[in-house]
């Protein structure tokens, strides 16, 4: 089949300007998307899926919804008119107008996608993770305005989303957690009171917050009060909600999660376990699962405890159970992530089941028993890796770098998956996150998932921008990474 030929074609409606990506047939053969799809029989014609996300997770949730045989909708900011996302769907509109929202706040712009939804039908909205995904008021507005929304109701992604209050829930279904403050603290004076009863060193985080962000950890009574306030700060910077809650922090822990599925009927289950250890500023830089090292006990009960969670919270669709595993393998709850995850594609491999089209399905009503997806079908085979190639450099304190990739060439092989829509010539603007393409790769064990991924990213040309392609060689080397240890603190 010859390559896509999108043409576009610019026309108003409701006084806001849209742009409609539109393919084109010629003598060649070549055939649009939507034409496509609506020529594959007995598949769902009638469904049509919006990705309210840009990049990566905006081509997979397309991809999803195409071999589910359903219609898709890309949105995109002026600054990502060129974008690669918007050229996967069947359609693509642009974020109002020029000027109107800045780059960050297009994709936040919650009315303007509805009624973008609600003009072409949409009746499903996958939020992809990061933006709105935790907006328990998007996924409110969305399901009043009659379309699924393909993550947890509202009211999940309150008491999840809420560190707080997903803390309250965990002990009160007797699952482990991390000593900590009962709720948010509001003052210097809490936090001096915590210190008193359960000293240095501890760790303030942003109650609404992920991604390292709103979170510092104090040594000492000295830094106490400044970095109180610049968690508080950043927080209110990054989330909207400048609570904070603090925890007696572990030292060089492990940060094991455990993936988990949710149906409307009360059904769930989990997909064993990843590790996510090898983290930078809090950031997770390397995936990988199943957790080596691990008593084989300790993760039956961890597995056993994600569940009891989502049960406990009435779960619904995708979400993670995040756990720490100090030294002597005792447990901890910290979080519920209420969304996919970026390296959800680690247990995707790693259990051959589609979590971005278990997500539309379940969205639409599906049952889990109905998509083949009870405990005792899930099973693992071998070990998967994932590392983030990012627009960073890590000679200059990992400063994310712009401009345009002159030459692009990617790998492949034998169980590598490639997860990205770059392509040479493609524009890296300031706007957005670094993540340039994830790399996920399988093996038999996890050498030889290490040897391939150190072989998939030898295989990587990429000019015009700097990558951390080669620090993440020079990481997958690191004695302690090799050994099956982790490497957690990373400068």
């Amino acid at each position: 089949m010859s390559a896509l030929r999108p043409r576009d074609h610019v026309y108003t409606s409701g006084g806001v300007t849209l742009q409609k990506l539109e393919e084109s047939n010629d003598a060649t053969g070549t055939r649009n998307i939507s034409e496509i799809v609506d020529n594959w029989e007995g598949l769902q014609h009638q469904n049509t899926v919006l990705a309210a996300n840009r990049g990566e997770i905006a081509i997979r949730v397309f991809r999803a919804a195409h071999e589910l045989g359903m219609h898709s909708v890309a949105i995109y900011s002026h600054e990502d008119r060129l974008a690669p996302h918007r050229n996967k769907a069947t359609q693509a509109f642009q974020l109002g107008q020029r000027g109107q929202f800045t780059p960050v706040g297009a994709y936040l712009a919650i009315d303007e996608i509805i009624s973008i939804a609600k003009r072409q039908k949409v009746t499903v909205i996958h939020p992809g993770y990061g933006f709105l995904s935790e907006n328990a008021e998007f996924a409110r507005k969305v399901e009043a305005n009659g379309i699924a929304f393909a993550g947890p109701p509202a009211n999940v992604i309150e008491s999840c989303g809420d560190k707080t209050k997903a803390r309250d829930l965990a002990i009160a279904a007797g699952v482990p957690v991390v000593p900590g403050s009962d709720g948010p603290v509001e003052n210097l004076e809490q936090a001096n009171d915590f210190v008193a009863k359960y000293g240095f060193p501890i760790i303030i985080k942003a109650a609404m917050g992920g991604g390292g962000r709103g979170m510092r950890v104090v040594r000492d009574e000295h830094s106490l009060a400044h970095m109180f306030e610049r968690a508080k700060s950043e927080a209110l910077a990054a989330f909207g909600d400048g609570t904070v809650f603090i925890e007696r922090l572990l030292e060089r822990p492990r940060h094991i999660e455990v993936q988990l599925l949710a149906d409307s009927y009360g059904n769930v289950i989990h997909l064993f376990d990843r590790d996510c250890s090898v983290q930078r500023r809090h950031q997770k830089v390397v995936e990988m699962g199943p957790a080596l090292n691990l008593p084989e006990e300790v993760r039956q009960n961890l597995l056993n405890d994600a569940v009891k969670l989502a049960r406990a919270a009435n779960y619904r669709n995708a979400g993670t159970a995040e756990f720490l595993v100090d030294a002597q393998n005792r447990y901890y709850f910290i979080e519920i992530n209420p969304r996919i995850q970026v390296e959800h594609t680690v247990t995707e491999q790693l259990t051959g089941v589609d979590l971005v089209g278990a997500q539309i399905q379940i969205a639409l009503g599906a049952s889990l028993k109905e998509l083949d997806l009870e405990q005792e079908n899930i099973k693992i085979r071998g070990f998967a890796i994932q590392c983030r190639v990012t627009t960073e450099d890590p000679s200059r304190g990992f400063q994310p770098d712009v401009g345009v990739i002159e030459v692009y060439r990617s790998c492949g092989g034998h169980g590598v998956r490639l997860d990205g829509g770059t392509t040479s010539g493609a524009i890296i603007t300031p706007h957005y996150d670094s993540l340039l393409v994830k790399v996920t790769v399988t093996g038999v064990n996890f050498e030889a998932a290490r040897r391939k991924m150190l072989r998939a990213l030898l295989e990587f040309r990429i000019r015009g921008v700097k990558t951390n392609i080669q620090f993440l060689s020079r990481l997958l080397q690191h004695p302690t990474f090799i050994s099956g240890g982790s490497v957690r603190k990373i400068k």
